[in-house]
């Protein structure tokens, strides 16, 4: 288990958000109450699922996420404080951080910028290809999202093909190895490499300060599985946190 983990273990959410000044009330699985990040008195809209650890207000902040996420936003702090915070609460010795070298940092600048330039890469295959449209057309009719929710989000499309995003960024100058380093590709048995996400709606997922670590992604064809799929754990993606 992960200190991240073990934290998240020791800590109750809800008693958490009780000292914070959050009335709760059960209601079946869930503990709801008024949001504490904005004026509220009508309508309680914010909820916790205490099975899970989450909490989520569904009124003006539309936000959401763990006890870490719950003390950042709280207390107007970054990630790592609400770590230490909450680690001398839990009573969780943290690892010793080791700082990168110049040369790590530079490495891992080079992923990131990887990582963003697909982001606008699966961006433009659902918004201005073809190939993009009937995925397009899934998220505007079916799924019922606005367009103005689609590039708030930075949605895309992973083509159907096993070496599209491949070849783009080896012609980027990207090394097979890069773009296995962030989780992009995948091994063949036989050798060689293919397009880890393929005919799949692209789900940025970004860090607490907003910079590119990987990608969620959604099946289209119903056939497919599994119906999602996360990019694996890399230098830039911890799925702990």
């Amino acid at each position: 288990m992960s200190s991240i983990d073990d934290i998240k273990a020791r800590i109750d959410i809800v008693e958490l958000a009780s000292e914070a000044g959050v009335k709760l009330r059960r209601s079946g699985r869930t503990q709801t109450g008024f949001c504490p990040f904005h004026a509220n008195t009508r309508t309680p809209a914010f909820v916790i699922w205490p099975e899970t650890g989450t909490w989520r207000c569904f009124g003006e902040c539309n936000d959401g996420g763990d006890i870490f996420k719950f003390v950042m936003k709280k207390e107007g702090i970054d990630f790592k404080e609400a770590l230490q915070r909450l680690a001398e609460r839990a009573g969780v010795q943290l690892e010793e951080l080791h700082p990168q070298t110049p040369e790590q940092k530079e490495e891992n600048q080079r992923l990131r910028n990887l990582l963003e330039e697909a982001a606008t890469f699966y961006r433009h295959n659902l918004l201005n290809t073809p190939l993009g449209a009937p995925a397009l057309e899934y998220l505007l009719k079916k799924r019922n999202l606005t367009a103005q929710t689609i590039e708030n989000f930075g949605l895309g499309y992973a083509p159907n093909a096993w070496e599209s995003a491949l070849n783009y960024f080896k012609a980027k100058k990207y090394s097979e190895q890069e773009l296995l380093d962030v989780g992009l590709l995948a091994e063949r048995d036989s050798g060689g490499y293919y397009d880890k996400f393929r005919n799949r709606i692209m789900i940025p997922i970004r860090d607490e300060n907003g910079k590119m670590a990987g990608f969620g992604a959604r099946i289209l064809d119903p056939n497919d599985i599994p119906k999602f799929m996360n990019s694996p754990q890399t230098v830039l993606f911890d799925k702990g946190r």
